[in-house]
C-alpha cells in the first residue's frame, strides 16, 4: 500500500479499498493523533458498522490506560474498526479473542510463533511487542451505540523500542490490511464468553503461563477463564483479575 500521503485521489483509493476488504467505507490519513478517536468522531456522524479508519502516522496513538504507542510513518498498520453491534455480548473477552484470531495471521508474516499476553498484546519471542490491541465501547443509556477496535501492528520494529518486534521485510500493508479486517469483523460477531476451544487455544499460546507477575496481582500466572480473567496464584490462593495490566516480577510497567 502506497502512503496516504500527498495523494491526488484519496478518495478514489478509499473506494477502491472498501471494495477490496468489502467494507462500507474506509477513512485514509496522513497523519493523525489517533485512528481511534477518528473512528469515535465518524461514529458520532453516523458512519455505519464496518467503517476502517487508517493512518501512515499517529502522533498521539494510545494502548490501554492510556499508554502511548509509537507509531512513525509507514513502520506499520495503524488502523481503527468501527461496528455496531445489536448485542454487547462477548465484549469482556473481545480483546482476547481478537489476540487468537490475529495471532496466526500475524504468524504467517512473522515467519515465527506469535504468542498472547492478557489482556491485549501479541508477542514474538516471548519478549518482544508485536501488536496491540484497544476496544473502546460509547454506550447511550443501557444500549451499546458502536465499538471501535485499534489494532497497531509493527510491520518495521521500531529502532528506539528494543523490546518490539516487526514482521518479515517484504511484507505489504495492504496484504495485511486484507488479511486482518475478515478476523476482525468475525471475532466482534461471535459474542458469549470463550469457548472450551479458545481456551485450549490460548493456553498453547500463552507467554503468561507459569511466569511470576507484580501486577495486578503478586503470584504465578495460572492461564485464563471463560469470562477473561487472569489466573493468578500468590500466597492466599487463586484470585481472577478482570482489570489491569499483566507485569511481570522484575520488570517496568
Amino acid at each position: 500500500m502506497h502512503s496516504f500521503a500527498g495523494l491526488d485521489d484519496a478518495s478514489a483509493l478509499a473506494a477502491a479499498l472498501a471494495a477490496a476488504l468489502g467494507v462500507p467505507r474506509v477513512a485514509l490519513f496522513s497523519t493523525v493523533t489517533s485512528t481511534m478517536d477518528e473512528a469515535h468522531r465518524l461514529a458520532e456522524q453516523g458512519a455505519p458498522g464496518g467503517t476502517v479508519v487508517l493512518a501512515d502516522e499517529q502522533t498521539a496513538g494510545r494502548g490501554r490506560t492510556g499508554r502511548r504507542w509509537v507509531s512513525k510513518p509507514n513502520d506499520g498498520l495503524w488502523m481503527t474498526l468501527l461496528e455496531r453491534p445489536a448485542s454487547p455480548s462477548g465484549l469482556d473477552v473481545l480483546s482476547l479473542r481478537l489476540g487468537l484470531r490475529l495471532a496466526p495471521v500475524l504468524e504467517s508474516f512473522a515467519g515465527t510463533a506469535v504468542q498472547v499476553k492478557w489482556p491485549n498484546d501479541l508477542y514474538l519471542d516471548g519478549a518482544r511487542k508485536l501488536c496491540g490491541i484497544l476496544v473502546e465501547a460509547r454506550w447511550r443509556d443501557e444500549r451499546i451505540e458502536w465499538v471501535a477496535v485499534g489494532i497497531g501492528v509493527n510491520i518495521r520494529a521500531p529502532v528506539d523500542m528494543p523490546h518490539s518486534a516487526g514482521l518479515q521485510p517484504a511484507t505489504r500493508r495492504l496484504d495485511l490490511l486484507g488479511a486482518l479486517v475478515p478476523e476482525i469483523r468475525n471475532a466482534v460477531r461471535v459474542g458469549g464468553p470463550l469457548t472450551r476451544e479458545e481456551l485450549t487455544e490460548f493456553a498453547a499460546r500463552d507467554l503468561s503461563v507459569g511466569r511470576r507477575c507484580s501486577q495486578p496481582a503478586v503470584g504465578v500466572v495460572r492461564g485464563i477463564t471463560a469470562d477473561g480473567a487472569l489466573e493468578v496464584e500468590g500466597d492466599a490462593g487463586v484470585v481472577h483479575c478482570r482489570r489491569g495490566s499483566l507485569v511481570f516480577e522484575g520488570d517496568t510497567e
